[in-house]
């Protein structure tokens, strides 16, 4: 292969991956509006968590964790991203989901570094559930200083979510590539 066939693959490589990038901060920005308020919580059902843990299985760590500050960012800024049940712009951040939604570049990233190199199908499900529950660690952290019990928090951040965020697992386990190549 000529020097500059590498190059053109290089960018080509690049360019896919900005794309897949500023695509899961789009997905998650959609999958954002799919809120279903809960009784009992004052966090919503969404799709979030699944679109988190999908960009891990499908971006290098690095873009995973791109992705995600690009969301975080637009949410900030007071682009409308977020779930529609909260405060608006940064506010959203020191609320009852803030905890969870400043996990995810984290969640995203274990993710992403979990399942790099997996060609099977239960160690990207395992993957998945390692970035749930660092988005649950988040949740429960933030939800303990508001509530100011550790117990309360768990019961109306983790449990009514459990169940469901398991499904997502699975689900987002199959959907993620067959083998190596998640994008640089």
């Amino acid at each position: 292969m000529t020097e500059q066939a590498n190059t053109l693959g290089y960018e080509k490589s690049i360019r896919l991956t900005v794309v897949k990038t500023v695509g899961f901060a789009v997905a998650l920005a959609a999958a954002a509006h799919v809120a279903i308020p809960l009784p009992g919580t004052p966090v919503p059902f969404t799709l979030q968590p699944f679109l988190v843990v999908l960009a891990g299985l499908w971006l290098s760590p690095r873009a995973a964790v791109a992705s995600m500050v690009m969301y975080l960012g637009a949410g900030a800024l007071g682009l409308p991203v977020w779930a529609p049940i909260g405060l608006p712009g940064a506010a959203r951040l020191i609320g009852p989901t803030g905890g969870y939604l400043l996990s995810y570049p984290v969640a995203a990233w274990l993710v992403a570094a979990l399942a790099q190199r997996s060609t099977r199908y239960l160690p990207r499900v395992l993957a998945a559930l390692a970035g749930i529950a660092v988005m649950y660690i988040g949740g429960i952290a933030q939800l303990a200083v508001l509530t100011g019990s550790l117990a309360t928090s768990a019961l109306i951040g983790v449990a009514p979510f459990a169940a469901l965020d398991l499904v997502k697992c699975l689900v987002a386990g199959a959907l993620a590539p067959r083998g190596p190549g998640n994008t640089p």
